[in-house]
């Protein structure tokens, strides 16, 4: 189906509705055509004349386009009120006013992955591993990212309570957290001390990630023009706790790691296979990716690409395991929707979905360890590749 019909059939729903809405007359023969709309429009005319309290037309219209993206059962397929959709368009190109967390599932609740320097929730003391219990008094057992996610985020100078469990101290924690904007640092790197390797962390994927990761390796004099004339000998790409983002820019950080030839290919219902190709310039150094069970989606297109091709080796524990894509659709009146629309395989054409990335070689990280042994493993393995 065109992305013209798609859109043409859509408009004849929302006609549907707003002619009722509005008092309008809907004939019998087009409500027989659409005999699950003309429920839908039935349910809407009686509510609108016999509920106890005046119903508003624009929420029922909201509530029903919600419903029908629920009805799909998929977790990544979302309808965006305005709010949630300016969010969600800010947080890819890279700020947004927030508390300054990257956060993972576990089990029925969220848990805190990383606190980005410098941020308000780093600077009241929340810590990688807390587990989220309450966001504003709400609990968020069995909520879903997106939605926990966008409850914390909001107009930058107001507040949000946050409920932790922490492990270390068996204890419930309370925050109350003042939003600002929060630009958030996709990429960090380092030359680790006595050693000639370079250490790079991606947080996650925004429009900015492949700019600042190749800044990130300018300033540790890395580049593919001089790799061998440089200190760094090889080079340690942690992308653990990694939700994901951007296809675009996990296609063009993986085109910097890997040979020439394919990245990913992305499959569609209704339309022509997608390949993303890296073209014969890449970084040639050894390379290990650490990789864990909360690294999902595009960091997981840039391992899949590093595993099938050799181009280094996964050193951590299975990846999340989310192998499809998702479009965003601006709507009327500045919503939008969040739609499932592809699915992704690995160079090897390998289905990721719900399966994860095995790493090459799986080093467990206790939740209370002391020394980060995944890193240690990445250090031992590329000294030898090194030498």
């Amino acid at each position: 189906m065109s992305e013209r019909r798609r859109v043409l059939v859509g408009v004849v729903g929302v006609l549907l509705v707003l002619a009722v809405l509005s008092g309008g007359f809907v004939t019998g023969a087009l409500i027989t055509d659409y005999d699950n709309l003309g429920t839908l429009t039935r349910v809407i005319s009686l509510v609108r004349e016999h509920y106890l309290e005046t119903a508003e037309s624009a929420e029922m219209v909201d509530g029903a386009i919600k419903g029908v993206v629920d009805s799909l059962g998929d977790p990544y397929s979302v309808y965006m009120p305005p709010k949630m959709y300016k969010e969600l368009t800010d947080q890819v190109r890279g700020s947004f006013g927030g508390i300054g967390i990257l956060v993972g599932q576990q089990a029925e609740h969220l848990v805190v992955v990383k606190p980005i320097k410098d941020t308000p929730a780093y600077k009241e003391g929340i810590k990688a591993g807390d587990v989220i219990f309450k966001i504003d008094g709400k609990d968020t057992k069995d909520m879903d990212m997106d939605s926990a996610v966008n409850m914390m985020r909001g107009p930058v100078g107001t507040e949000v309570k946050v409920t932790v469990f922490r492990k270390s101290d068996n204890k419930m924690h309370d925050f109350t957290i003042a939003r600002e904007i929060i630009r958030v640092p996709t990429v960090e790197g380092e030359i680790l001390p006595e050693t000639d390797i370079a250490y790079v962390s991606i947080m996650q994927f925004t429009l900015n990630t492949a700019a600042e990761l190749q800044k990130t390796l300018a300033d540790l004099e890395v580049s593919i023009e001089n790799q061998d004339a440089g200190k760094v000998k090889g080079i340690i790409l942690d992308m653990r706790g990694n939700p994901g983002g951007e296809l675009e820019a996990a296609v063009n950080v993986a085109d910097m790691f890997v040979p020439e030839g394919p990245i990913v290919f992305i499959t569609y219902r209704s339309a022509d296979e997608e390949m993303y190709k890296a073209d014969s310039r890449y970084l040639n150094l050894p390379l290990v990716v650490l990789v864990d069970g909360n690294s999902a989606s595009a960091s997981e297109i840039v391992a899949g690409a590093i595993k099938d091709t050799q181009a280094g080796t996964l050193v951590g524990t299975k990846t999340f395991g989310k192998g499809v894509v998702q479009s965003l659709y601006e709507l009327q009146n500045d919503a939008g929707l969040k739609l499932t629309t592809g699915k992704y395989l690995t160079p090897k054409r390998n289905d990721i979905n719900k399966k994860g990335i095995e790493p090459n070689v799986k080093i467990e990280l206790a939740e209370d360890a002391e020394t980060d042994v995944q890193l240690e493993k990445a250090i031992e393995i590329l000294e030898q590749k090194i030498k």
